[in-house]
């Protein structure tokens, strides 16, 4: 035994190869402070020894190591600037301490190797994946760089333009694709990952292979081109700005980092990194994205604890309802392996479905993400039927057919006489009670509701509404089998519009009383997209719900709050409802909606939709930036907070991924709750008390202002 740590071995086989082995407690390898002091007595131990020819690097695990561990670096964040480069070069010196161990290094890359992970690999001085291998720096979705050498190491090993497009994409590479930018040496397959790791090795302790070369090479500045350079970093620079814009400081500051570093030695280029990752650790939209990353650690923890506590399997689902939506939901059961029933009463609806569960794999064929036997496998997977008979052997039903109260109850009173006693039945509904269709059924335990958001495959969201009587069973299952179908769950209680809807119609109606002061609609969308930050501004969104579809949820919300959520005399989405504008469905809402030449949507105004609006909303009063976004957030703020005071949504992270996955909440922003805590909450209801005269949505609760009193925070107060 060469070194025995808490976290990582090393061993000395016949051959002279130090054997590096990383086998950390817990069911993964991660980079905590412990793993990295163990690397660095573990290098100083193969240093001092003398029989050693060579090291090779390995998991114990299923996956080599999966990155760092962020929930214990972000007490390191809390430091200041200068304390915080400090603490990142003291991290990041073991691995040129990894880099400069004294005979040639390689590393046996088997499942994630992510962020440090792979930093670890690159700094050895070779590389052999197996098939099931991904590797990747992902740090840009935190909002920050790599900080162990990926910025430096990276573009020396497969070239400044493939290396900044690696590291602002933060998307993992496969085996083959890291192999094809030289990344990774080699591939093999996973029972002979180890042999030829070892044989590679052995062949560079001979001399067949200059590792000193590799090496130095790593070392020294970046022998590129100064003109090449510059035109590798303007088109990554466009490309980052193009799609991540001004509020995602860490693609450039990655681009900067690159840039700054290439005509550096590794000691020099170091000091690079290690500036503008502390520099980034103390920006918001880092503090954000990591509690984003966190906050879906723990969401997907639920999901997995349900189910774990279901006992019987779920292996035959069905939605009742063909067309779009049922088709949507059949495709993304089926694809994740559980074979749903499609059961309709029209032969239409039932062709509309399997039309569209085709045309979204055929998408994907394209796209070359799926291949004809799965997709094939996938269709014989759905199983469309007009006939009752086939929901006899079904243990899970989703009920998907049009939104009225009586014609649910209908069907889902008469599905329930058709299947067996401990068949869950679900309803995929946006607006309607769950304890109201529960009247309908004789086991109200074994019901919830179910809400997909469309399009189904795209939108990540179910939100599962647990009704007065749905047993603990049900809600476990259903969350389970969501999980199954690749979506994130969401567990909340019922409630007139449940969670999302609920706090999505208060900025809608913050919206319409924007307009009704004279605020142009196409003014407020840039505001509240280009600054603000979220994907599509209110009147496009409301053009892609649809008219139609909002109108009535305001009817809907006005009358289960109706002293809050009024429905205004003169709001100008029921004008525009009445004069049958419905949004992208019919081609007019807010905007006008017509193909390119290329079949990709576009929007435009033209002057009748204009003069419409007008006719209600005068569009003649400018308002500034802060305003409109005071004035549209403010409400679902509010509205977000009593759901969490009312017990609606559990906790601050659950109500924070809802509205990221739901509704596309801006991810720089963390979520409202993550908003309004880095914001100050003292901070919010000062603000928020100056629009109090317009309204109940714009006023703040009780506990709202004793919390900001003393100078409380949402997720300190009341944990994830």
């Amino acid at each position: 035994m060469i070194f025995e740590g808490q976290t990582l071995t090393v061993t000395l086989d016949d051959n002279g190869i130090g054997h590096f082995v990383f086998d950390a407690p817990g069911s993964v390898n991660k980079f905590d402070q412990q793993t990295i002091q163990d690397c660095r007595d573990a290098v100083i131990a193969i240093n001092a020894h003398p029989d050693i020819k060579g090291v090779l690097f390995k998991s114990a695990k299923s996956a080599f190591i999966v990155g760092a561990d962020i929930t214990e670096f972000l007490g390191s964040f809390q430091a200041d600037e200068a304390s915080l480069v400090e603490w990142v070069k003291a991290s990041s010196d073991m691995f040129d301490s990894v880099e400069d161990i004294k005979v040639p290094t390689i590393t046996a890359i088997n499942g994630f190797a992510l962020g440090g992970g792979f930093e670890l690999c690159l700094a050895t001085d070779m590389r052999i994946a197996d098939e099931t291998a991904q590797v990747g720096l992902p740090e840009n979705n935190l909002g920050l760089i790599p900080g162990f050498g990926g910025t430096i190491r990276l573009p020396r090993v497969i070239g400044p333009d493939n290396a900044l497009e690696w590291i602002t994409t933060a998307r993992p590479k496969k085996p083959q694709e890291a192999l094809k930018t030289r990344a990774v040496d080699a591939v093999t397959k996973s029972e002979f990952l180890e042999q030829a790791a070892l044989a590679m090795l052995q062949r560079a302790i001979d001399g067949t292979i200059d590792w000193q070369a590799r090496r130095q090479k790593k070392i020294d500045p970046i022998q590129f081109n100064e003109t090449e350079l510059e035109n590798a970093v303007t088109v990554a620079k466009t490309m980052v700005m193009a799609k991540a814009g001004k509020h995602y400081p860490a693609p450039v500051a990655a681009v900067d980092a690159v840039y700054e570093a290439a005509s550096l030695s590794r000691d020099d280029a170091m000091r690079i990194e290690n500036k503008y990752f502390a520099k980034l650790a103390k920006t918001d939209a880092a503090t954000a994205m990591i509690g984003t990353f966190l906050n879906d650690q723990y969401v997907k923890g639920i999901a997995k604890k349900a189910a774990k506590g279901v006992t019987k399997p779920l292996n035959k689902a069905a939605v009742l309802g063909a067309g779009i939506m049922g088709g949507g939901i059949a495709y993304q059961s089926a694809s994740k392996g559980t074979p749903i029933v499609m059961k309709d009463i029209n032969q239409g609806a039932l062709d509309q479905g399997l039309a569209e569960a085709t045309k979204i794999l055929n998408k994907k064929l394209e796209k070359g993400r799926t291949t004809g036997k799965k997709m094939a496998a996938t269709l014989n997977n759905i199983i469309p039927t007009l006939d009752n008979g086939a929901l006899a052997d079904t243990n899970f039903i989703i009920e998907a057919v049009v939104e009225n109260p009586n014609v649910k109850a209908a069907v889902l009173e008469e599905t329930e006489s058709l299947v067996a006693e401990d068949t869950i039945i679900t309803s995929n509904t946006s607006t309607i009670s769950i304890n109201r269709l529960a009247e309908s059924l004789k086991r109200p335990e074994n019901f919830c509701g179910m809400h997909f958001f469309n399009p189904v495959p795209r939108m990540p969201l179910v939100e599962i509404i647990r009704g007065e009587k749905t047993s603990d069973e049900t809600i476990a299952a259903t969350v389970a089998y969501a999980s199954k179908m690749g979506k994130t769950p969401i567990v909340v209680n019922d409630c007139p519009g449940f969670f999302v809807n609920r706090v999505l119609f208060p900025y809608f109606a913050g919206f319409s009383l924007l307009l009704n002061d004279g605020a142009d609609f196409q003014a407020v969308d840039k505001v509240m997209e280009r600054e603000f930050g979220w994907p599509m501004g209110p009147a496009f969104l409301l053009d892609v719900v649809g008219i139609d579809t909002a109108d009535h949820c305001t009817d809907v919300m006005s009358e289960g709050f109706p002293t809050r959520m009024p429905k205004l005399g003169n709001d100008p989405v029921t004008a525009l409802y009445k004069n049958e504008h419905y949004g992208q469905k019919n081609g007019k809402g807010f905007y006008t909606h017509t193909l390119d030449k290329r079949g990709r949507p576009k929007k435009a105004v033209e002057k009748s939709t204009l003069a419409l609006i007008k006719e209600q909303a005068p569009g003649d009063k400018a308002f500034d930036k802060g305003e409109i976004i005071d004035r549209m957030m403010i409400p679902m703020i509010n509205e977000t907070i009593r759901c969490l005071e009312e017990g609606i949504v559990a906790s601050p992270a659950e109500a924070d991924m809802a509205l990221l996955y739901g509704v596309g909440f801006p991810p720089f922003r963390g979520g409202i709750f993550r908003y309004v805590d880095i914001i100050g909450l003292a901070n919010f209801v000062a603000e928020a008390d100056k629009y109090a005269d317009l309204g109940e949505i714009y006023q703040v609760t009780e506990k709202t202002r004793a919390m900001a009193k003393a100078g409380q925070s949402f997720y300190q107060t009341y944990g994830a």
